[in-house]
């Protein structure tokens, strides 16, 4: 598992090129059972790898440049919801099997300015509505280590491309979770910025105000990198901060355990309830001991709303949904089956369209139109906004006194395929501790910390105040050394 610093380290003493290393991802995609990706991108790739070649061979005198071109040669996986010019992009949903885009988002705009290479589009749940990533209409994402378990979701193809060496880092979108949760199933580094530092422009929308894209790697300092390339302003995303972004690589580099003394580290009593699994609980509090132990000022802080997250979160995040998905209608966009043109009236037509959305899509259409629906709004979505404003109030009272917080990512580890798809309140709650961080819009992160008795990963949640991902990124590249003291 090279990080990209040990990768242009090989570049830069001849042991290897971009395209050899994209031909041995290529090779080892082909040869996976994960089914981690839906579309390989290999004449592109390639294309774009011997273009690189030629460059250092030429240009750069074999020496990576490092600063103009900080991911050179580094190939990486796509999520599926991000679009990609003339690549199709699926969403994993039989609605958009065949969709071509005319135009790339710009997070993937700005990675491939830096150098990167995009081998192709990452399985996932359905329109990123999952927790497991069997909700894909191309099939289920396998764990990378365990082919029985699932590697969570929606970005489960992203973590397990990553954790399996499919790539060297990956892109994911986070609603809900869906970047922290498989990173910690899938034992990676999973990095959700604040709302707004990245651009959503070519983001597929699920939830337009809680949507966020950001990287799946296999260090924090991979995490660091990525995300400083692609945050800034973008004037087709005018959700966008004009905030600045520092050198969170820099951060990452040169931060040393010494760097905890004086951290003051919350601990939400929220996060720690009845029902998680003694291992998850006894791995993170043996971690928060070891921060204690080497400095840090553990302080107990309360998020009094937090038992309201998952609630407000369904109705904010479905009633979104039903609005963003109107548009797969046949008619604007979405497939448009022969049978369907066949209907004699409009709703038969889109019944014949619709029935391509799979069951957990129609669930939550059907969630969000109910409660955005006359006489219901102000009891649903009007009053869940009202919530999220008490929570976003908690954690900005509670940031008052803590520089970071700290808590398990999920309730469990990776669980089997099939035990929670028959039940979905029951997979809902998977996100129960990573929910409240992006009702806030805050910037938070998952890193992997220990295995339980099976093998499988245990992630550490952090959580930083908006637009302060220099002390997340700090934080968790000392939780990443302390964990590896453990190793």
């Amino acid at each position: 598992m090279k990080t990209i610093h040990e990768i242009h380290n090989a570049f830069d003493l001849g042991k290897s090129t971009p395209l050899e290393l994209t031909q041995q991802f290529f090779n080892q995609i082909k040869a996976s059972h994960h089914n981690a990706f839906i579309t390989l991108c290999e004449a592109r790739a390639l294309n774009q790898a011997q273009i690189l070649t030629d460059d250092l061979k030429l240009k750069y005198n074999g020496k990576v440049p490092r600063t103009e071109k900080p991911l050179y040669g580094i190939p990486l996986g796509i999520k599926d919801v991000l679009t990609m010019d003339g690549v199709r992009t699926t969403c994993a949903s039989k609605m958009l099997e065949n969709y071509i885009p005319p135009y790339t988002a710009t997070a993937v705009i700005k990675l491939e300015n830096a150098g990167a290479i995009s081998l192709g589009k990452l399985n996932m749940d359905e329109f990123a509505m999952g927790s497991s990533n069997e909700n894909s209409a191309f099939g289920p994402v396998i764990h990378p280590t365990h082919s029985d378990r699932v590697p969570g979701g929606s970005s489960g193809g992203s973590g397990t491309a990553v954790a399996a060496n499919l790539c060297v880092a990956a892109l994911g979108t986070d609603t809900g979770g869906s970047i922290r949760l498989p990173a910690s199933f899938c034992g990676i580094v999973g990095m959700k910025p604040t709302y707004g530092r990245i651009s959503r422009y070519g983001q597929i929308a699920f939830a337009s105000s809680l949507d966020q894209i950001g990287p799946m790697t296999k260090t924090v300092e991979d995490a660091a990198l990525l995300c400083e390339v692609m945050s800034g302003v973008d004037d087709k995303d005018s959700t966008t901060a004009d905030v600045k972004v520092d050198s969170w690589f820099k951060t990452a580099r040169d931060t040393k355990v010494e760097n905890v003394k004086g951290l003051r580290v919350g601990v939400p009593q929220e996060y720690f309830i009845d029902g998680i699994d003694a291992e998850v609980k006894n791995a993170i509090e043996g971690m928060i001991q070891k921060l204690k132990a080497e400095g840090a000022e553990i302080i107990p802080v309360t998020l009094p709303h937090t038992q309201y997250a998952v609630a407000t979160y369904y109705v904010i995040a479905v009633s979104e949904a039903s609005s963003n998905l109107s548009r797969y209608d046949g008619v604007r966009f979405g497939v448009r089956p022969p049978e369907a043109m066949q209907a004699r009236t409009l709703v038969d037509f889109y019944k014949k369209v619709r029935v391509n959305f799979g069951s957990e899509v129609k669930r939550r259409i059907i969630l969000g139109t109910f409660a955005l629906s006359s006489g219901y709004y102000d009891a649903y979505y009007r009053k869940a906004g009202q919530v999220r404003r008490l929570m976003r109030t908690d954690f900005e009272n509670a940031f008052q006194k803590v520089d970071v917080m700290v808590s398990p990512v999920s309730p469990s580890t990776a669980f089997k395929l099939g035990e929670k798809s028959k039940d979905p309140l029951k997979m809902y709650l998977t996100d129960i501790f990573t929910i409240p961080a992006s009702m806030a819009g805050l910037p938070a992160m998952s890193v992997p910390v220990a295995k339980d008795h099976q093998g499988l990963s245990i992630g550490m949640h952090l959580i930083a105040p908006r637009f302060n991902e220099n002390v997340l990124i700090k934080a968790a590249r000392i939780v990443e050394l302390l964990a590896g003291d453990s190793k």
